[in-house]
């Protein structure tokens, strides 16, 4: 059996499905796991949700879907009138658009309208959506870790928002797959390699970025292989172990020039 764990899609449903076709994952045997942060900046957030309800009905023991930060927003605003979810930069004018048909005015009007247009099926979804996973390879959460904390020590704002240097740099528990951060504002020690992830000590961490070139990453375990697929469609799959001796070479041939007479 193997984890294919996928980091945050935010919406971008032509390249999830992509990534969906080149795994080579038995539905029925093999576990898929998301890391959360589904929704908001691309074209299709519904879809998304949409198509993730459907695969875990498919094989619920199988999918496990996380809750990320944007969710939690998402939910917060839909049942609590929070309006942090409404801020710029977010992404959740496409999201809102795209359930609606409509942009966001005031702050009820959209509340009342999304929970009007939003099928429920999708909020029941994100409600149920867990902060964590764990399986015998790695500990998987949206954000990070409270000081090498399991998950059920760690209180959920840490699960679903933290940025900890502490954590990226000397996290040395069970390994631990996280999302949240995209890996280029990630130390780059361990960013070494031309896959885009980041890996270092027992931190590993596959939000590959979201821009117009940003692919999306699955990562495959225990057997280290990384699947990406390009807003272009163009698909790349990496050995992670040929890598990490690649990287080592490129480190050792530096510190010897540094150090040859």
């Amino acid at each position: 059996m193997k984890s294919f764990v996928i980091g945050d899609v935010h919406g971008r449903r032509r390249q999830l499905r992509s990534l969906l076709e080149v795994l080579p994952r038995d539905p029925q045997r093999d576990k898929l796991i998301l890391l959360g942060d589904l929704i908001d900046r691309g074209e299709d957030s519904p879809g998304v949700v949409g198509d993730l309800v459907a695969l875990q009905r498919e094989t619920p023991a199988h999918v496990v879907v996380l809750r990320g930060n944007h969710e939690q927003m998402l939910l917060d605003f839909i049942e609590r009138g929070d309006a942090t979810w409404l801020e710029k930069g977010i992404g959740s004018d496409d999201t809102f658009e795209q359930y609606t048909g409509q942009k966001a005015s005031a702050v009820e009007d959209a509340r009342r309208l999304l929970r009007e247009k939003m099928p429920p099926e999708h909020v029941e979804f994100l409600r149920s959506l867990p902060l964590y996973h764990e399986d015998d390879y790695a500990i998987y959460v949206h954000a990070g870790l409270d000081h090498g904390k399991h998950p059920r020590e760690t209180d959920a704002r840490t699960l679903l928002w933290s940025r900890d240097i502490d954590f990226f740099k000397h996290y040395r528990g069970k390994t631990c797959v996280f999302g949240h951060t995209p890996t280029p504002l990630l130390p780059l020690l361990g960013r070494l390699g031309r896959h885009g992830i980041y890996i270092f000590n027992s931190a590993i961490g596959i939000d590959t970025a979201y821009n117009s070139e940003a692919p999306l990453s699955c990562l495959s375990l225990p057997d280290f292989v990384l699947y990406q697929v390009a807003p272009s469609g163009k698909q790349e799959v990496y050995h992670l172990h040929h890598s990490f001796t690649e990287a080592l070479r490129s480190i050792l041939s530096g510190l010897a020039s540094d150090y040859a007479p």
